[in-house]
C-alpha cells in the first residue's frame, strides 16, 4: 500500500468520532472506510492527497535532513554535546559519517529542527490533511491554499501545537534511539561491508520509528481533528484533548497502525539511504 494512502486512511480513521483506535473492530473499520472511499470516488480516491503530500513532504525531509545534519555538527563542536570527537575520524563502527552526539544532543537537534521546519511548511499541513478527508471539498490545491489563506494566519498555524508536541519528541527520540541502536548493534554485529553497514542503518531506523511513533501518536490524533473539524468541541488543544478523552485511552490511538506502517517504511528506507548518501559523497 502507498504511504499516500496510509496517509489518506489515517486523517479518514483519526476525523470521525467512532472508536476505531487499538480494538478488535480496527480492521473491519479500516475496511469499511476504504471500500467507502472507493464507492464514493472510484480507486482513483484513495490517492486523493497524494499531491499536497508530495508538496508537504518533499521539501519537509530535504529542509530537515539537511538542517538536522547540520545543526549535529554545530553541536558536535560542544564539549557538552559531543560524544566522541577525534581528529581524522571519519565515521564510527557502523560505517556512519554522522556527527556523534550525547542523548542530549541528539534530543536538541532532532526536536529543534522538526519544530523548526513544521513552523514553516504548518501551511501545507494544514491543507494536506483537509484535502485527504471528506469534510471539505476542494475543487483544486490552489485554490483549497488560497481558501485556508483567506481565513488569515491562524487558520495557516491551525495545528501547530498539536503537531510541535507529536514532532519534538517524535524527532528527538527518534534520534537518540537511532543512534543508540546503531551503536549496539554494531558493537555486537560488526559490519564489514557496505551493504552490513545499510542493513544496520536501516533496522536501526525502522525500531527507532517505532517506539517515537508510538509515544507521539497521540498527538498526531489531536492535530488532525484541530486541522481538520470546525465544531467548537475540537477548537483549540486543550478542548480537543479533552473532546478525545471523552471515549477514552483507545481514541488517542485512531490510525495507530497505519501510520506506524508508514513510518517503518520510511524511516528504514530514508536513513539508510541518507546514511548512504552521505558515505559516498564523504570518500
Amino acid at each position: 500500500m502507498p504511504p499516500a494512502m496510509f496517509d489518506l486512511l489515517k486523517t479518514r480513521l483519526q476525523q470521525g468520532d467512532g472508536r476505531v483506535g487499538m480494538s478488535g473492530s480496527h480492521s473491519s473499520v479500516l475496511l469499511g472506510t476504504t471500500k467507502e472511499i472507493v464507492r464514493q470516488n472510484g480507486l482513483k480516491g484513495l490517492w486523493r492527497g497524494t499531491v499536497p503530500s508530495l508538496v508537504r513532504n518533499v521539501p519537509g525531509v530535504a529542509l530537515y535532513m539537511t538542517g538536522v545534519t547540520q545543526l549535529r555538527a554545530f553541536l558536535a563542536r560542544s564539549t557538552y554535546f559531543a560524544r566522541v570527537q577525534k581528529a581524522g575520524n571519519k565515521g564510527n563502527g557502523s560505517g556512519s559519517v554522522l556527527p556523534t552526539l550525547t542523548s542530549q544532543g541528539n534530543l536538541l537537534a532532532g526536536a529543534t529542527t522538526r519544530v523548526a521546519v513544521g513552523f514553516l511548511l504548518n501551511p501545507f499541513s494544514v491543507l494536506k490533511a483537509r484535502y485527504e478527508s471528506n469534510v471539505y471539498v476542494y475543487e483544486s490545491l490552489s485554490g483549497a491554499l488560497v481558501s485556508i489563506a483567506r481565513q488569515g494566519p491562524a487558520e495557516l498555524l491551525r495545528g501547530f501545537l498539536a503537531s510541535s508536541l507529536r514532532d519534538a519528541p517524535y524527532a528527538g527520540l527518534f534520534i537518540v534511539f537511532y543512534e543508540a541502536i546503531k551503536r549496539e548493534t554494531s558493537h555486537l554485529i560488526p559490519p564489514t561491508s557496505g551493504t552490513e553497514s545499510t542493513f544496520i542503518h536501516g533496522a536501526s531506523a525502522a525500531s527507532a520509528g517505532v517506539i517515537a511513533t508510538l509515544v507521539t501518536h497521540p498527538f498526531d490524533v489531536v492535530k488532525t481533528k484541530i486541522q481538520v473539524r470546525s465544531e467548537e468541541r475540537y477548537h483549540g488543544f486543550f478542548k480537543t484533548v479533552a473532546t478525545i478523552w471523552k471515549r477514552g485511552v483507545a481514541g488517542y490511538f485512531d490510525g495507530a497502525s497505519l501510520r506506524l506502517s508508514r513510518k517503518i517504511l520510511s524511516s528504514a528506507i530514508g536513513w539508510a539511504v541518507y546514511e548512504g548518501v552521505l558515505i559516498f559523497l564523504w570518500k
